[in-house]
């Protein structure tokens, strides 16, 4: 899907793809080396997400506007995206020429939200979950331990414990398994 809208995006006469990356990890030292106008990124990336690079390229490079191009189109991932300073998030299911549009308005200085995500967001409210909940319901995914999440974390197991029981209230689960998928499928994480 990336190289499909690169090539696309490269057609337009007033654009140029200066570089790819498959990995989040990668976004902000190319982005670095490369200084692109905008940065097209997807929120789950392999490595690091999109929105934790958005909000690294906001400090590092600030000149470097952010517009989030995903599939995952969730009002929670919109207030995140907008948080960390992102220009715009778009579903990638719309067409390509509205998504040169989009840079164009994002280069423009115009921040540029799907509307129906927008109002989903907004009927959604915020997320009632700290930074520090959703860090460690994020470390506890894929069955880590109390004792691995603390490690991790470098938190004592009882905070670990009070962080994962207040995540789990906030979502009415029933369990920290639930209450990350939870979070998760509401874009809190």
């Amino acid at each position: 899907m990336r190289g499909a809208l690169a090539l696309l995006l490269d057609l337009e006469d007033d654009m140029e793809v200066v570089a790819q990356v498959a990995e989040g990890d990668r976004i902000v030292p190319v982005a670095l080396d490369v200084r692109p106008d905008v940065a097209v990124l997807d929120i789950e990336l392999p490595g690091r997400t999109g929105l934790d690079a958005a909000a690294e390229l906001r400090t590092r490079l600030p000149d470097c506007r952010v517009l989030i191009v995903t599939t995952f189109s969730r009002p929670g991932y919109l207030r995140r995206a907008m948080e960390v300073g992102a220009r715009g998030f778009l579903s990638k299911d719309g067409p390509v020429d509205q998504l040169a549009a989009s840079i164009r308005r994002v280069l423009g200085g115009e921040s540029v939200i799907d509307p129906a995500l927008a109002a989903a967001a907004l009927s959604a409210g915020p997320s009632p979950l700290t930074a520090r909940e959703r860090e460690v319901l994020a470390a506890g995914q894929g069955g880590a331990t109390v004792a691995d999440i603390a490690a991790k974390l470098w938190l004592s197991e009882s905070t670990v414990r009070n962080y994962l029981s207040s995540a789990i209230g906030k979502t009415g689960a029933r369990n920290r398994t639930e209450a990350a998928r939870v979070a998760d499928e509401r874009g809190w994480l």
